[in-house]
C-alpha cells in the first residue's frame, strides 16, 4: 500500500474519532460502466465477466490519489443496485432503459406478507454473487486490496420495496403488527448479510454512498429514504428500533438519506452511536443540518453533489467542531485538481 493511502486511512480514522483539524475533500473519478454488463447481481454469469471493468476503475483511483492526494482511499467496488434484498425474497427486477435496475412489489395485503419465509442467505444468488466478486476482485489485486460494500437500505427499507406502498402505509395504521413482522423479518436478512459480509471481509468499507473510505469497524450504512412520508411518532415505532439494534449489534450506524426528512431529525438524535450521516439535499437544502447535528458530538456530514456556494455556506456557519467530508464524483479531472486545490 501507498504512502498516501496508509495517510488517508489514518487522517479518516482520526476525522471520525474527533482528532482532525480540518474538513475531508474527496475525490472520486468517472468509473466504467459498460452497458451491456448490467448489474452482476441479475446473472448467472460468472462474476469474473465483471472483473475487468471493475479493476480499471480501481486503478482509475489510485492514479487519481497519487495524482491529486486528496483525502481518498481507493476502493475496488461491489457495488450493486437497490434491489438486492427485496430480490432475495421473491421480488421481480425491473430494468428501466439506461437506468438501474429496482424491485418490483409482490405483496398487497398482511395475509401475503405473513406468508414470506425468511430467505436463506446462501440460497439466494443475488446476496452470495456478492461474496463471490469480493472474491473476485481479491484474487486479482490482492487480498490486502480495499473493497467497496453493496447497496444496503434499512429493513423498514425493504419491506416497502417488497409490499406495494399504497397498502403498506394504509397497514401501517390498521395492522400495523403485520408491517413490523415484514420489517423484522427484512432486518433479520439484513443483520446476517452483514455478519456473514463482515466475517468473509472483515476490512471491507461500509460505505455505500457517497462510497468515500471510512474505518470499517465503525458500523453499517443503511439507507433510511422511506422516513419522508412518516410521521415522528411512526419513525419512533417502525424504524428507530431496528437502527438502534444494527448499531448496537455492530458498534455504530451511518446513515443515507435523500428524502425531504427534516421533521424526523429530532428521532435521527435518538439514535444510538450515529457516527456518520449522508444527507442528500432536501427541498430545504443543507443548512438545517446544523440545526440538529453541529459540532464534535454530531456525526460527521458526508455530503456529495453539493455546489462550491454550499460547501461555502456550510462550513462558515456550522459551530467548531462540526466535520465534514465532501465527495466530488466524475467530471473533468483538470476541474476536479482545480477544486481540490481550492478547498484543501
Amino acid at each position: 500500500m501507498s504512502d498516501i493511502r496508509k495517510h488517508n486511512k489514518q487522517w479518516m480514522r482520526d476525522l471520525f474519532a474527533g482528532a482532525a483539524r480540518r474538513h475531508g475533500f474527496v475525490y472520486q473519478p468517472q468509473q466504467v460502466s459498460p452497458p451491456e454488463l448490467g448489474d452482476y447481481t441479475l446473472s448467472l454469469e460468472p462474476v469474473e465477466k465483471w472483473v475487468p471493468a471493475l479493476v480499471e476503475n480501481y486503478r482509475r483511483e489510485v492514479a487519481s490519489v497519487e495524482r491529486h492526494q486528496d483525502d481518498s482511499v481507493p476502493l475496488a467496488r461491489c457495488m450493486t443496485a437497490t434491489h438486492l434484498f427485496a430480490q432475495a425474497f421473491g421480488c421481480k427486477v425491473h430494468i428501466p432503459p439506461g437506468d438501474a435496475p429496482c424491485a418490483l412489489p409482490m405483496v398487497g395485503n398482511a395475509a401475503e406478507a405473513d406468508k414470506l419465509e425468511m430467505p436463506d442467505l446462501w440460497k439466494s444468488p443475488c446476496l452470495y454473487r456478492v461474496f463471490e466478486m469480493g472474491g473476485a476482485l481479491q484474487r486479482e489485486l490482492g487480498k490486502d486490496v480495499d473493497l467497496g460494500i453493496c447497496d444496503m437500505q434499512t429493513g423498514f427499507d425493504i419491506a416497502c420495496q417488497i409490499w406495494d406502498k399504497d397498502d403498506l402505509l394504509c397497514a401501517m395504521i390498521q395492522e400495523p403488527e403485520a408491517v413490523k413482522r415484514l420489517s423484522d423479518k427484512c432486518a433479520l436478512l439484513l443483520k446476517t448479510f452483514l455478519v456473514e459480509l463482515r466475517k468473509e471481509f472483515p476490512a471491507m468499507n461500509p460505505c455505500h454512498c457517497p462510497g468515500q473510505w471510512v474505518p470499517p469497524e465503525l458500523g453499517p450504512w443503511v439507507s433510511n429514504d422511506e422516513v419522508g412520508i412518516l410521521s415522528p411518532e411512526m419513525f419512533e415505532e417502525f424504524c428507530l428500533p431496528e437502527l438502534n439494534d444494527l448499531s448496537d449489534t455492530f458498534g455504530g450506524i451511518n446513515m443515507h438519506c435523500c428524502a425531504d426528512a427534516e421533521h424526523q431529525f429530532p428521532g435521527f438524535r435518538k439514535i444510538r452511536n450515529f457516527y456518520g450521516f449522508n444527507r442528500v439535499q432536501s427541498k430545504r437544502g443543507y443548512l438545517p443540518l446544523l440545526d440538529y447535528f453541529a459540532g464534535p458530538a454530531a456525526p460527521v456530514h458526508c455530503l456529495a453533489w453539493v455546489e462550491d456556494e454550499i460547501i461555502e455556506e456550510l462550513v462558515t456557519k456550522a459551530p467548531a467542531g462540526t466535520r465534514f467530508v465532501f465527495v466530488r464524483m466524475g467530471g473533468d479531472d483538470e476541474e476536479a485538481g482545480r477544486w481540490l486545490e481550492k478547498w484543501r
